[in-house]
């Protein structure tokens, strides 16, 4: 056996099987990363040609069809509903002898194709090299968050053309080697989207000057050609509506995100927005530019074009959602020395370009000027402000390694733990935290909503029902005390107060405060604890979508009285003002109680002094007495929140493994990796 060992054969056995395990697996998950592309670009498809005619496809046919401004005699722009440039009207005239069915499946499904092309430039232009990993599993990647991000999904619905200006710049920058073949498409580009002109710039900066002459006279050529077709259009467009100004929606809509459109948002307007507006948008173009000639230098050429597409997103006058898509090309860029941070850009421009403003930040009007900006405002930080690690950086292919705790053996084969919830002995990024949870709330809250098709009314009669079922359960368990413990607390005026209190005060401040605690001075239970949590309230959606059930005080004939929201009126199928902000009938399990539950365990676990312990438990006992008493719940939401809670505490564990100790103290070699250890032999 020593014989053996030392011959390195098994070794190389050994070996061979690892890397060929290693292969087999990147193939899996390469086929599965273009089978989930597949499946969404399928659902595009479905969703655009599912829908009725007149809705979907709108903006082509407001151009091509029966009675679009593209058949008119006069002015392309009389009604203001085309925004294109001239060129862009030239070039789709030919359009508006197709057939109309037949023009919006091929435009459907050319427009697919041509996502799927920018997918796949943008995954060959990752700054090189790259690892293998990378290299196969970029494009699929790409696609996908393409195919999801709402310029993309607006396109489609729209059947707009903005993915072909974008698509041409991408094919100049990356695709095409000769300079004049460069630089006609780009040139191509911006007589389609005239701020595109700022990418000329980027080329003359960094050295490709004959391409950047190319850009320049290549949109020229275009415009005159369309001033010579459509000369009393070209004057329209360029002198009267200066470049597109004033065209389609209102320019202060939601759906404008340039700085113009912000600017008016907040109040400006006349001679002080104008020039606030040429005079910042000057600024961005300048700096927006001179940072992406850096990177483009710094062999980011990428990430430079990204830069220069977020800049023209600011600098234009009118920019519709879907014309928003040069920003996600952004997310390659690296921000943070810590590994634990690399993580909060690219998902910061995921979010934000795949959901909507309002799941990112709260219904609150101090922060409307931030939601309704939110991609500007993220297109102009990308330009100008975030910090991307050059390539020299040190941090830039070996950032500061993240602490793990020594890792475990799996309690049962079956169940192997998720790599992507190791035991971390550091505090992850509070900006991440916040974002994530912020989003997942909103989620949580429009699957909450959504359990019953969207409005209580649609879901009553089977929570009623549900409602009458749990009651003849507690009967026979003996355990229906609803209705006397809410008139008992009813008739103690100070009671009843203070359990209204307690039940509108303490659900969310409590959690979150716990949590707050937990990632200050606890990093290594935070992680566990949060996961915890989140498997609990995953747990109870699936509960609330599966068994929608009336509360005590929603069920007619039952005398329960709503100590919190007043007296209901039971011949409405709406009950009082909270029935558009959330499902009225999303009981069992009780999270009220679930909660209250998992900040009872979390402090009794980890609360150094018996008292804190026992100060801790009380806030569950507080709470399932205010959910029944208020009339908010049955007892046996409670047992169900309790059950979700348990079980989120078991698969924390089943996963991630037990609870890590005490977090070690930060080692110097993780502060500067130039002074890393060297590694004992």
């Amino acid at each position: 056996m020593a014989n053996a060992e030392h011959s390195g054969r098994p070794t190389g056995v050994f070996g061979a099987t690892a890397v060929g395990t290693a292969k087999a697996r990147l193939r899996a998950a390469r086929l599965g990363l273009w089978l989930v592309a597949a499946v969404l670009a399928v659902r595009q498809v479905a969703v655009v040609l599912g829908t009725p005619r007149g809705e979907r496809l709108t903006d082509l046919e407001t151009w091509v069809g029966p009675n679009g401004v593209l058949h008119v005699k006069g002015s392309l722009y009389d009604s203001t509903q085309f925004t294109g440039t001239p060129f862009g009207g030239l070039v789709l005239k030919p359009l508006t002898r197709a057939a109309e069915q037949a023009l919006g499946w091929g435009w459907t499904f050319g427009t697919l194709l041509l996502v799927a092309a920018l997918g796949l430039v943008i995954a060959r232009a990752l700054p090189q090299p790259v690892t293998r990993r990378t290299a196969l599993l970029a494009a699929p990647v790409a696609i996908s968050l393409l195919m999801l991000s709402l310029p993309v999904r607006n396109t489609l619905w729209l059947g707009q053309t903005s993915i072909i200006p974008v698509l041409l710049v991408f094919l100049g920058c990356f695709a095409v080697r000769d300079w004049r073949a460069a630089g006609a498409l780009i040139g191509l580009a911006a007589a389609l989207q005239p701020t595109v002109l700022l990418f000329a710039a980027l080329l003359w900066f960094t050295g490709r000057r004959r391409a950047a002459a190319a850009t320049g006279a290549t949109f020229a050529g275009a415009t005159v050609l369309a001033w010579a077709a459509l000369p009393h259009d070209s004057y329209t467009y360029w002198v009267h509506h200066m470049a597109g100004v004033g065209l389609g929606g209102k320019a202060d809509a939601l759906g404008n995100q340039s700085l113009h459109g912000a600017l008016l948002r907040l109040g400006l307007s006349g001679p002080l927005e104008i020039g606030l507006f040429l005079a910042l948008g000057a600024a961005i173009a300048v700096l927006g530019v001179r940072r992406a000639v850096r990177y483009a230098r710094d062999g980011q050429l990428l990430l430079a074009v990204a830069l220069t597409g977020c800049a023209a997103i600011a600098v234009s006058p009118t920019t519709w959602q879907h014309q928003l898509l040069w920003l996600l090309p952004a997310v390659v860029g690296r921000v943070g020395k810590r590994a634990s941070d690399r993580y909060v850009w690219p998902v910061a421009v995921v979010i934000t370009m795949t959901l909507p403003a309002k799941m990112m930040l709260p219904n609150m009007p101090a922060l409307y000027p931030l939601r309704d900006n939110v991609v500007l405002l993220a297109a102009v930080a990308a330009a100008t402000l975030i910090p991307f690690l050059p390539r020299t950086s040190p941090y830039y292919r070996s950032p500061i390694p993240t602490d793990y705790a020594p890792p475990v053996p799996a309690r049962w084969k079956q169940v192997p733990l998720l790599p992507f919830l190791k035991r971390v002995l550091t505090r992850p990024n509070l900006l991440l935290e916040l974002l994530l949870i912020r989003v997942t709330y909103a989620a949580y809250q429009q699957v909450r909503l959504a359990a019953t098709g969207g409005t209580n009314s649609e879901g009553r009669a089977d929570a009623e029902a549900h409602g009458r079922e749990i009651l003849d359960i507690e009967r026979f368990l003996h355990i229906d005390i609803e209705h006397a413990v809410n008139h008992w607390v009813v008739g103690v005026g100070w009671l009843r107060d203070f359990f209204d209190f307690y039940y509108e005060s303490f659900h969310f401040v409590v959690p979150l405060s716990v949590l707050a605690v937990l990632y200050w001075r606890r990093p290594v239970d935070y992680r566990w604890a949060r996961a915890s949590l989140g498997f609990a309230t995953l747990l109870a959606l699936v509960g609330f979508w599966l068994y929608p059930l009336a509360p005590p005080r929603l069920m007619p004939g039952l005398g329960v009285i709503d100590t919190v929201h007043g007296v209901q009126d039971f011949s409405k199928p709406d009950y009082g003002t909270l029935t558009a902000l959330t499902n009225q009938y999303a009981a069992m399990p009780s999270l009220h109680f679930g909660w209250s539950l998992w900040c009872g365990l979390v402090i009794a676990i980890v609360a150094p002094k018996w008292w804190m312990k026992a100060l801790g438990l009380l806030h569950p006992f507080f709470t399932v007495t205010a959910i029944v008493a208020t009339g908010n719940h049955w007892v046996l939401d409670a047992a169900g929140g309790a059950v979700v809670v348990l079980a989120g505490f078991g698969l924390s564990y089943a996963l991630m493994g037990p609870r890590a100790g005490e977090a070690a103290p930060m080692k110097r070699s993780e502060l500067i990796p130039a002074e890393k250890e060297p590694t004992p032999s």
